[in-house]
């Protein structure tokens, strides 16, 4: 069999193993690799080449970033930031209509960012948020749609998983990643705020005014939002700077946040072990889809799959925006069906040099596909945050959970083409480090 072929064949099957069975990804990625590799090269040198590569990976230092901003997130998550930080913004935007929506949104925003998770806080504000969006009567398309979409804002804003891997993978700089990330989270954070604003106005009865906090209120409510602005500052100033790698901010941060808790005596022993459990499942899950990712990536070197695909597109009778356009397609259709870190991870090694001959900035690239990749944690079938958010909800069904975040996709949609138009909201913060 033609090493093309044999490379276009693998994908089929790797579609299959995640789409049709209850393969967790990164085996998918790593017995479909290893697997064609062997059929390519021949078992010994598939693992020769499988015991390289675990050395390479794990050994590696640059992944030691991953379980340090982990850390960090879930020591925030068990010491009950999230809630504090909640009531902080609530105290200031509850009072107005679609008030509550606002605070879940810019909530959901600031606790996704040091989080890291999609998932985690999904689960979170749905148990700290929609109890008061009901109580005030909110509808509940409007109440699960914006905790769900705000649970993806995370990706985004730094520090984000997402860019760390992609930036391992790539070669990019980290810290270059992080701060290509910060407008347009803040772009995407806003364009949120815009579809509340627009639903409240058109269908008041959906996002009810709640009671209007005193100033005193408010001003003792600002310390829960200190302590996130206190991590992300440190952090990513930190980062910006220069002071920290991106390793030592996460270690930085880790201390930091663990210390903030502890002197506000927020985290019981209980909370930490938690907080050490969950890292460690977190990370070990999060660098098997590394792995997978490594092998499944040598393999289709081999049958040199990406090459043949760069070839193919460049004598398409497009221009370059044509072939970019056709690429998001890609990415549109493959966040529906997988994993948005997955499809990343899988496609990148096809469609990066692609991007690169056509003379886009990588770092550019790296985040709009981000933001292009990321629709799908909302868009069924997969959307797996809408689904934690129903099942969180309990007398909500999925199909208003889809309905609430398709609003929300206008916004991704809108966010997707100001970055195509205008490169530099990507770029600019970058250009002054």
């Amino acid at each position: 069999m033609e090493p093309v072929t044999l490379g276009v064949l693998s994908v089929g099957v790797l579609l299959a193993a995640i789409l049709a069975s209850r393969i967790p990804v990164g085996f998918a990625m790593a017995v479909t690799g290893l697997g064609g590799y062997a059929a390519a090269m021949g078992p010994a040198a598939a693992w020769s080449m499988l015991g390289g590569e675990v050395w390479e990976v794990f050994s590696s230092y640059g992944l030691t970033v991953i379980p340090f901003f982990i850390f960090m997130g879930q020591i925030c998550f068990y010491s009950g930031v999230n809630e504090r930080l909640y009531r902080a913004v609530y105290a200031w935007m509850g009072h107005i209509r679609g008030g509550i929506a606002y605070a879940t949104v810019l909530a959901c925003a600031g606790f996704s960012a040091i989080c890291g998770s999609n998932t985690a806080t999904a689960a979170t504000m749905s148990a700290v948020a929609l109890p008061e969006m009901k109580k005030y009567g909110y509808a509940p398309v409007l109440s699960t749609g914006c905790v769900a979409a705000g649970a993806t804002l995370g990706v985004l804003i730094p520090p984000s998983v997402v860019l760390i891997v992609i930036g391992l993978q790539t070669g990019l700089s980290i810290s270059t990643l992080f701060m290509a990330g910060i407008m347009p989270g803040l772009l995407l954070t806003g364009l949120f705020l815009a579809v509340v604003w627009l639903l409240c106005r058109r269908h008041p009865q959906w996002g009810p005014a709640g009671e209007k906090s005193s100033w005193r209120s408010r001003m003792r409510a600002l310390p829960g939002a200190g302590e996130i602005l206190i991590l992300f500052v440190l952090v990513i100033g930190g980062l910006f700077m220069g002071v920290f790698t991106p390793t030592e901010a996460g270690a930085a941060g880790s201390a930091i946040a663990l210390l903030l808790s502890l002197a506000g005596r927020r985290l019981s022993l209980r909370g930490l072990v938690d907080a050490v459990n969950d890292t460690l499942r977190i990370s070990s899950m999060i660098m098997v889809i590394i792995l997978g990712a490594v092998l499944y990536g040598r393999f289709l070197a081999v049958t040199r799959l990406p090459f043949a695909v760069a070839e193919w597109t460049a004598s398409l009778p497009l221009p370059p925006l044509g072939i970019l356009l056709l690429i998001c397609g890609v990415y549109i259709v493959g966040g529906m069906m997988m994993d948005a870190l997955a499809l990343l991870l899988v496609t990148i090694p096809i469609f990066f040099p692609v991007v690169q001959a056509m003379g886009y900035d990588p770092v550019w690239f790296s985040v709009f596909i981000t933001v292009i990749t990321t629709m799908g944690a909302i868009t069924p079938p997969v959307g797996v945050t809408a689904f934690v958010v129903a099942s969180a909800a309990g007398d909500v069904g999925v199909q208003d959970v889809f309905r609430g975040v398709t609003f929300f996709l206008a916004a991704y949609a809108v966010c997707a083409l100001l970055l195509l138009l205008v490169p530099q909201i990507v770029l600019f913060i970058p250009s002054l480090m």
